[in-house]
């Protein structure tokens, strides 16, 4: 087993199953970019193991429709053509995902239930329901030569998601009953100490805001949430509402989960956002997008006041109904200011219980490793203190610190007739997507744009006779970003006698004299600027011999 991502991060999950000249991949999932990744899109996982080895690769298999999970798959496509496996829900966001991406082929997607089997070369795999945060959940059973892997995919252990979306703790207390070789199990809230709270309180206290409210209601949501936005449906159904949804990714999750089953919507309950102004204020909920402060979504254009059809206005009650995912803190609590200025009672996570997690809190940690009673344990899904505190939790419910086997990226996790074992890594890493452009943005160019997002750009423009050597244009200094224009003038004066001094310095006769002239002056200009005002610009002189 050779994780590529999800291993000491939460995102980018990828685990490649190899035995002998036969692979095959479970998830292919993206990160969002971090703070320092400015202009990047979202993250890939490298998957140069793959595409060297995209001839034995039999399969792709999905967990869940999450874009942690899910969200490269199109990049992974483009360099193994191998068939792709996942619940019809889970195929349903594919689907769409791979339209957008031009790589949609209808051989290419195969659906899989929970209690069906898979088999790719010498592994067997057997999907278990799992209860998340998404419909379609499965965890699997991979019966392999040397034995039964458990790989759980994220899941929570709840008796009440709804939809029959709970996790079949049966099933996996019959692995445990076979014997299973080793268990990969989901660490994301291992800091969490008991159960998660139930789907049914969360309804209880969306019912409860939406009886005190005195205009509209705007839940927004994560897309992918089907099973929260039914109970959004039930409560606006009972007390006589209409319910609008709006959204992009929203509005496509829902068209799937109406086509699947997986939603009901009674007819005359939901309206068009067109038909807003047909009904009073308190006659409406909506449910939307940007819980996660995202720039473009529906919630975010609300609180701008750029949204075509919603002005947010005093007496609407907004609900983000959704965890805050560390990164987007700051968007989010922009949108909240945003939305209060406006007039709007907020709702939100740090002063209500307005959301519950999918994945599993530590009681429920230790059921799923008591329920398959594993000979190793490995934690998957994470960020490294997750994964370290999940060995400790696994050691403490009885698994002998030999046999917890804590990876990290890229390192192989070995079995044999031996045992298990981490052994050496295979090439890994992140990809950066900015655009169209795969992994073309690395370091330097990150470094460069966090330059010139703090410190700013000097372009030098310069002119040679290209017989005499003299200059005759310039030099013409420019500045963006570096210090206001009313402030420049003496300052980029200075700069030009210091560009001159160079010139003259550098006659005609020198070799290469362009390139000596622009390396010295980048070095010049750099220590002038930083003795003068103590910063450190970005400098791009260009030199021309005419």
């Amino acid at each position: 087993m050779i994780p590529l991502g999800g291993l000491g991060e939460i995102g980018l999950n990828m685990m490649v199953f190899e035995y002998g000249s036969i692979m095959f991949v479970v998830d292919a999932g993206l990160m969002f970019p971090e703070d320092y990744m400015l202009g990047v899109d979202f993250v890939i996982p490298d998957m140069d193991y793959i595409k060297k080895n995209r001839s034995q690769v039999s399969g792709i298999v999905l967990t869940h429709a999450h874009e942690d999970h899910i969200g490269a798959l199109p990049f992974l496509l483009k360099e193994v053509d191998a068939p792709v496996f996942g619940t019809p829900f889970t195929l349903g966001l594919v689907r769409h995902k791979l339209k957008e991406y031009d790589q949609l082929s209808s051989n290419r997607l195969h659906e899989i239930n929970p209690g069906e089997r898979l088999k790719l070369g010498p592994f067997e795999l057997e999907f278990i329901q799992v209860g998340h945060s998404v419909v379609g959940g499965v965890g699997i059973a991979i019966n392999t030569p040397l034995g039964l892997i458990v790989h759980t995919g994220d899941f929570k252990i709840s008796h009440s998601l709804g939809n029959g979306q709970v996790t079949d703790v049966n099933r996996f207390a019959r692995c445990g009953e076979k014997g299973v070789l080793a268990l990969l199990s989901d660490s994301t809230n291992v800091e969490k100490e008991g159960y998660t709270i139930s789907a049914g309180e969360i309804s209880e206290k969306l019912s409860r805001i939406t009886d005190k409210s005195k205009g509209r209601v705007i839940i927004a949501l994560f897309a992918s949430n089907i099973t929260r936005i039914q109970q959004v449906v039930n409560i606006a159904r009972k007390r006589g509402k209409k319910i609008i949804i709006n959204g992009r990714s929203i509005e496509v999750a829902v068209n799937i989960a109406k086509e699947l089953g997986y939603i009901d919507i009674p007819a005359g309950i939901e309206i068009d956002i067109d038909q807003i102004d047909q009904y009073s204020d308190d006659e409406i909920v909506m449910v939307t997008t940007g819980s996660q402060g995202e720039p473009m979504s529906a919630l975010a254009r609300m609180a701008a006041g750029t949204h075509k059809r919603i002005k947010i206005k005093e007496n609407d009650t907004v609900v983000l109904s959704s965890k805050f995912i560390p990164g987007n803190e700051k968007s989010i609590a922009n949108i909240i200011n945003k939305l209060y200025k406006k007039g709007a009672d907020v709702i939100y996570e740090k002063i209500s219980e307005i959301h519950v997690s999918g994945h599993g809190f530590r009681e429920e940690l230790k059921l799923m490793i008591n329920l398959t009673r594993p000979k190793y344990f490995i934690p998957v899904h994470g960020e490294y203190r997750h994964l370290t505190l999940h060995a400790k939790l696994a050691q403490q419910v009885g698994i002998a610190p030999d046999r917890v086997l804590l990876a990290e990226n890229g390192q192989i996790i070995e079995f044999d007739k031996n045992g298990g074992s981490v052994k050496d890594k295979v090439a890994t890493g992140r990809i950066l997507i900015d655009g169209k452009g795969v992994g073309d943005v690395g370091r330097s160019v990150l470094k460069e744009r966090r330059i010139l997002s703090e410190e700013g750009l000097v372009v030098v423009n310069l002119a040679f006779d290209e017989e005499t050597g003299i200059v005759v244009y310039g030099p013409e200094i420019d500045s963006r970003g570096f210090v206001f224009e009313t402030e420049t003038g003496h300052l980029l004066e200075d700069a030009q006698c210091v560009v001159l001094e160079i010139v003259e310095d550098v006659g005609p006769e020198v070799p290469n004299r362009i390139k000596v002239i622009r390396s010295r002056l980048q070095s010049a200009l750099r220590q002038y600027f930083y003795f003068t005002i103590g910063r450190k610009p970005v400098i791009l002189p260009f030199i021309m011999e005419v």
